[in-house]
C-alpha cells in the first residue's frame, strides 16, 4: 500500500498487491466508498495470479480530503497520475457505479499502451440525469434529494442507502447482511462530506457519451436489471451501444451492489473476460 501525489498536491492512497510482472487489474470504487469495497475482487484476482490495484478517490477513504477537484476530469487525471507512477501497461480497468464513469473518462484519454480492456459494472454512463437528450434519465430532484439528505444527516443517510436500495435489501426475501451495511457506512464516513456532496453532481450530471464513442479497447458492460441506484434501461444498454468494441451482459434481478451480493457470479464472469 502507498500513496501518489498529484500535480495539485493531493495524496491518493492505493493498494498494490501481487506479482509486479503480472497483468495489472485496476479497480475503481463507487460513491461514497473506498478501495475496501473491492475486497472480494482483490482477493479473488490475487489468487488467480494477477497484480491488483485499487485506490481511494480524492476526498474518499484514506486519500486527501481536498477542497477542490471533485469532478470527473480531475478524477481521471488522478488515475493517470497513479498509472504513470506505477508504470502500468496493458492494464484492465474495472469500475463500479461512479467508478465506471471514472474508468470511462480515464480510458478515453489514456496514453497508448496503458489500457488493454475495460469493464463498467452498474456504471453511471452515459449520463444519469434527465435532459432533453436523455429523456429516460432521473429528474434532477432525485439528486437534489441526495444532497439535502447528506447535508442534513450524513451518518443516517449512509445507513439508509445500504439498508435499502443499494444492495436490494428492501426487496421481499432479501438476505440482509448487517456486516455489509456496517462496512458501507464505515467506508462512507471515512471520507469528506464536501467531496461526497460535490461528487453527486459529478456522477449524475457528467455526460460520457463522447468518451464512450472514443474508447476502442474491448469493454464489458455488466448491469443488473433491478438496479435501484443506476436504473438499467438508461445505463448499461445505452453504454454498450455507444462503445466501438462493447458487449453487454445483463443480470436478471440483480441489485446495484451485485459485486458484493453476487460476488462469485461476477468474479467468474470478470475473470473470463480478462482471460479472453
Amino acid at each position: 500500500m502507498g500513496t501518489v501525489t498529484t500535480s495539485d498536491g493531493t495524496s491518493i492512497f492505493y493498494k498494490d498487491w501481487g506479482p509486479r510482472d503480472a497483468q495489472p487489474i485496476v479497480f475503481h470504487h463507487g460513491w461514497p466508498l473506498s478501495a475496501d469495497d473491492w475486497d472480494a475482487q482483490l482477493l479473488y484476482f490475487l489468487g488467480e495470479g494477477y497484480r491488483v490495484i485499487a485506490h481511494d478517490r480524492r476526498g474518499h477513504g484514506r486519500s486527501t480530503q481536498s477542497a477542490t477537484g471533485h469532478e470527473m476530469d480531475t478524477y481521471a487525471a488522478d488515475v493517470a497520475a497513479l498509472t504513470d507512477e506505477l508504470d502500468l501497461r496493458d492494464a484492465v480497468h474495472i469500475g463500479h457505479s461512479t467508478g465506471g464513469g471514472e474508468v470511462t473518462r480515464y480510458v478515453a484519454r489514456a496514453k497508448p499502451g496503458r489500457v488493454a480492456k475495460a469493464v463498467l459494472v452498474s456504471a453511471v454512463p452515459p449520463i444519469m440525469v434527465k435532459t432533453p437528450a436523455n429523456p429516460g434519465g432521473l429528474p434532477i430532484e432525485v439528486f437534489d434529494g441526495f444532497r439535502a439528505a447528506l447535508a442534513a444527516n450524513r451518518a443516517q443517510f449512509f445507513r439508509d442507502v445500504p439498508e435499502g436500495p443499494f444492495y436490494g435489501y428492501n426487496r421481499p426475501g432479501a438476505e440482509v447482511s448487517e456486516g455489509v451495511i456496517a462496512n458501507w457506512w464505515r467506508q462512507g464516513m471515512m471520507g469528506a462530506a464536501n467531496a461526497h456532496y460535490e461528487c453527486i453532481k459529478a456522477f449524475s450530471e457528467t455526460d460520457f457519451t463522447e468518451d464512450l464513442k472514443t474508447i476502442t479497447v474491448p469493454t464489458l458492460v455488466l448491469h443488473g436489471t433491478d438496479d435501484q441506484i443506476v436504473p438499467y434501461e438508461d445505463a448499461g444498454p445505452l453504454s454498450a451501444e455507444l462503445l466501438q468494441n462493447g458487449r453487454l451482459k445483463s443480470y436478471d434481478g440483480y441489485p446495484h451492489g451485485m459485486l458484493t451480493t453476487h460476488a462469485q457470479v461476477l468474479n467468474a464472469d470478470l475473470l473470463a473476460f480478462v482471460k479472453e
